[in-house]
């Protein structure tokens, strides 16, 4: 059905070529069009060649690429290709010339000086610089995604299409190095929940903490009290002292939330400071039923079952984390060796 559509596009085209004079050159396209959907090569290319002697423009250049690019002889598609950018500057000429370089020639490195090149003399037209950071990117080249988004970040007028430009930006420079990643995030200020995950990623327990207590001044969102038990128990140098604040901050957090984690982090205090063995329990093991694979909630479970002196429980719980991580953390080689003695 569909190639009927086109034989009856490409036979209308070619009756009307020299009846309508002022529609010829669309004419012409479209029986190429036609030719080139139902592989007719020979005549969308003999149909190009006239179309190109009548209206010797950047369009009928590239036309009789796309004919050449269709028949995969791609040396051709380029002169052709190259032609029509040549003649009009166009970012759409530019991306069909880069992509049979890039992709079917193995010029990659003309491809994408021929994208900066644009850049240099046009700015960065998004579908062009979108496409050299497509190139540098399966390049890994960090340097050069970098150069280019500050570009695009830069001279975004659209706030949703900049914050996007920014947070791949960010995510670049983390790829290249987390404290470049860090300070620039700390200069614009444009995501404060990345910074915090990269303070959190490289030990920053102190600016973590900060950042987090001044989110939860502006959003007063109880579920970042969780957070700021965990990080303010990380860096206390007498966490016994903490504890009480610790405690409170995580609940109320969680009647603000289920989040394993702070029921996992919150459940192994209570268990390891003996300050309530059984609701620790309950709270790692609620925490390890939404991951069932977790080795951090397996352990928090073995070692409330051990302090419950339910060894056989807390040997089978610790004999899964020992199987798949073995002893090379020092506090579950400690868990394994007290869960151990407590079966004999």
């Amino acid at each position: 059905m569909i190639n009927k559509d086109f034989n009856t596009s490409l036979q209308l085209s070619k009756n009307n070529l020299d009846k309508f004079l002022e529609q010829n050159e669309k004419l012409y396209r479209f029986a190429i069009v036609s030719a080139i959907k139902l592989s007719l090569f020979d005549e969308a290319l003999l149909l190009s060649n006239r179309l190109l002697k009548k209206y010797n423009n950047a369009t009928s250049y590239e036309i009789i690429g796309n004919v050449y690019y269709a028949m995969n002889n791609y040396k051709k598609a380029i002169e052709y290709f190259e032609s029509s950018y040549l003649a009009n500057a166009k970012p759409t000429s530019l991306i069909s010339l880069v992509n049979v370089l890039y992709a079917y020639l193995n010029q990659k490195e003309k491809a994408i000086a021929y994208l900066e090149t644009f850049i240099r003399l046009h700015g960065c037209k998004k579908i062009v610089c979108d496409k050299l950071i497509s190139f540098y990117r399966e390049q890994k080249n960090i340097n050069g995604m970098i150069s280019i988004l500050k570009i695009q970040a830069n001279t975004s007028d659209n706030i949703i299409k900049k914050y996007k430009t920014l947070q791949l930006l960010t995510s670049s420079l983390e790829g290249k190095d987390i404290q470049l990643a860090i300070k620039f995030l700390e200069k614009n200020k444009i995501d404060n929940t990345k910074l915090l995950a990269l303070y959190e990623k490289v030990g920053a327990y102190q600016k973590a903490l900060d950042l987090v207590r001044k989110i939860y001044i502006e959003t007063n969102n109880d579920i970042l009290l969780g957070q700021i038990a965990i990080l303010r128990f990380e860096i206390a140098p007498n966490k016994k002292n903490i504890l009480k604040h610790v405690i409170a901050n995580f609940e109320l957090a969680l009647k603000a939330t289920n989040n394993p984690s702070y029921k996992n982090y919150y459940g192994y205090l209570l268990i390891d400071y003996g300050i309530n063995i059984k609701k620790g329990l309950r709270l790692a093991k609620e925490a390890l039923d939404s991951a069932s694979n977790n080795i951090a909630y397996m352990d928090s479970v073995a070692w409330g079952y051990y302090k419950l002196k339910q060894c056989s429980k807390a040997f089978e719980y610790m004999n899964k984390v020992i199987n798949q991580i073995g002893t090379d953390n020092k506090e579950i080689k400690l868990h394994w060796e007290k869960i151990q003695k407590c079966q004999e």
